[in-house]
């Protein structure tokens, strides 16, 4: 069951809030895959599936894994895919050096169980908003992705994504009109926000984009700021995340 509330007002973008039912689901893993050398795709499926509701590119999933004391650790992920009359969700893990989700990335093998909960909501934007600035990190690739492919005709999206290398790099099939750029640095943070700095100016198109940005929390910071304080972006019409926080297990940052 779902209930939705209009969030905007004449000179805010379309955005629509819906409210899911919340429950947790067990599901199966059915495959995996290595998409590069440190993002690897997890196919889930199962009956639990039948009533899972995610209507944004961002929505998050909640994950119930084992953790290293023996308690449950609980971590977010987007939904990369859902196939409703397939029963099958796709979640893509960054594999980083340590943590539960890495652990059970690395070790999933078909057959295997996993518990998820949510998505607790999801934010849509309406068909009005046509342009479109997304800016993230290899952690915000599943729903930059997944917005790439599921984007409209007639949108036209401009994408800057911070990844380590060229092995990194992610190619997306779209009926949109794509301009999709990748920047190469290593794990300096400061170094990584001054690369999307320089990237990203003002816009000058002919109507409002709407900017989305997802990274380490002091990247999406400073993006957020340059966007606002040097292009004059509209408050409206950007939403940032700290999808995670240099030092800090589980961490996230809202903008």
């Amino acid at each position: 069951m779902t209930t939705e509330t209009p969030s905007h007002s004449i000179a805010d973008p379309d955005i629509r809030r819906i409210r899911h039912e919340l429950r947790r689901r067990v599901l199966d893993v059915l495959s995996v895959e290595d998409v590069t050398p440190a993002m690897r795709r997890i196919v889930l499926g199962g009956e639990d599936l039948a009533d899972f509701e995610s209507a944004g590119f961002d929505d998050h999933v909640k994950l119930f894994l084992p953790g290293a004391d023996g308690q449950e650790a609980m971590r977010d992920y987007t939904p990369r895919r859902f196939d409703r009359d397939g029963r099958r969700l796709t979640l893509d893990f960054v594999l980083h050096d340590a943590g539960p989700a890495t652990a059970f990335a690395r070790a999933a093998r078909p057959g295997d169980i996993l518990s998820i909960g949510g998505p607790r909501g999801s934010a849509v934007i309406g068909s009005s908003v046509r342009r479109f600035l997304l800016v993230g990190d290899e952690t915000a690739l599943p729903a930059i992705g997944r917005f790439i492919e599921e984007a409209r005709p007639d949108t036209v999206i401009e994408a800057h994504v911070l990844v380590t290398g060229a092995a990194e790099e992610q190619r997306f099939g779209t009926a949109a009109q794509l301009q999709l750029v990748y920047h190469h640095a290593a794990a300096d943070q400061a170094a990584r926000a001054a690369l999307l700095l320089r990237a990203i100016g003002p816009d000058h198109g002919p109507e409002p984009r709407f900017a989305w940005i997802a990274a380490e929390a002091s990247v999406a910071r400073a993006v957020r700021t340059h966007l606002v304080e040097t292009c004059g972006h509209p408050l409206a019409w950007l939403k940032s995340s700290g999808y995670w926080v240099e030092g800090l297990a589980n961490a996230s940052e809202k903008g």
